[in-house]
């Protein structure tokens, strides 16, 4: 079975994709009922978000890169594991 997608959460909700993705976020505001019946689908369709083609749509991925000479120093290990 394929992962949903926004466009099936759209069809089973009835609303736009505008609109979902304005309840996904929390950018805008939504009336309460429009969310819960949003919700309501993407709990039915097990809709999870694509990570990867968000940070394509924003042109934003938050990582960085680290690079160490050696990652056998244990200076660089703990560097690395900071949170």
């Amino acid at each position: 079975m394929q992962k949903a997608t926004i466009k099936d959460v759209s069809e089973r909700s009835g609303f736009s994709i505008t609109t979902i993705s304005r309840v996904l976020n929390g950018n805008y505001p939504v009336k309460k009922e429009t969310r819960e019946k949003i919700m309501k689908a993407i709990d039915e369709l097990n809709f999870s978000r694509n990570s990867s083609a968000r940070n394509l749509r924003t042109k934003k991925s938050n990582l960085i890169g680290l690079v160490v000479a050696d990652i056998n120093n244990p200076y660089y290990s703990k560097i690395a594991k900071k949170n």
